[in-house]
């Protein structure tokens, strides 16, 4: 796959409080694509910071721990060539946001680590589960040569 054409200039992630699953999504596609993309993420409102996300991008030297988690509402900029949705209602309302808009939205179910339950390591897993898994999902959706990997 070559790198430019497929790429598009922005992306943002959204997801139900922005505390896991889109910093999670923005902060691998930043780090793969570095500039070559504007990457953004918001929440359908904002939540508070998680550290176990943060703990987890620590393992692949990447720093959450500055995340300010924001709603889309408070975007500085809605002009994206694409929004990656990861939960149902943030689908929804980016569906709503982008009516009448020229806005690919695509949908990509993904499981809220923070609903598990047991031990810190079991957290922790599920919490890598959706980090790879993200990883995984950007390296095969995003078309960038030279990227890093896990």
């Amino acid at each position: 796959m070559g790198e430019g054409g497929d790429l598009p200039g922005a992306v943002l992630f959204a997801c139900n409080r922005n505390a896991v699953r889109s910093p999670i999504a923005a902060s691998i596609l930043k780090h793969l694509a570095g500039a070559r993309i504007y990457v953004d993420s918001a929440g359908v409102r904002a939540g508070a910071p998680d550290p176990f996300a943060a703990a987890v991008m620590e393992e692949f030297g990447i720093d959450l721990s500055r995340h300010k988690p924001k709603s889309l509402e408070e975007l500085n900029d809605s002009s994206f060539d694409l929004i990656v949705s990861l939960s149902p209602q943030a689908h929804h309302k980016a569906l709503q946001l982008t009516q009448g808009f020229a806005v690919d939205v695509e949908y990509w179910p993904t499981q809220d680590p923070s609903l598990t339950e047991g031990s810190r390591d079991q957290i922790m897993d599920a919490y890598r589960s959706l980090r790879d898994g993200l990883f995984r999902k950007i390296k095969q959706r995003f078309p960038l040569s030279g990227a890093g990997g896990v």
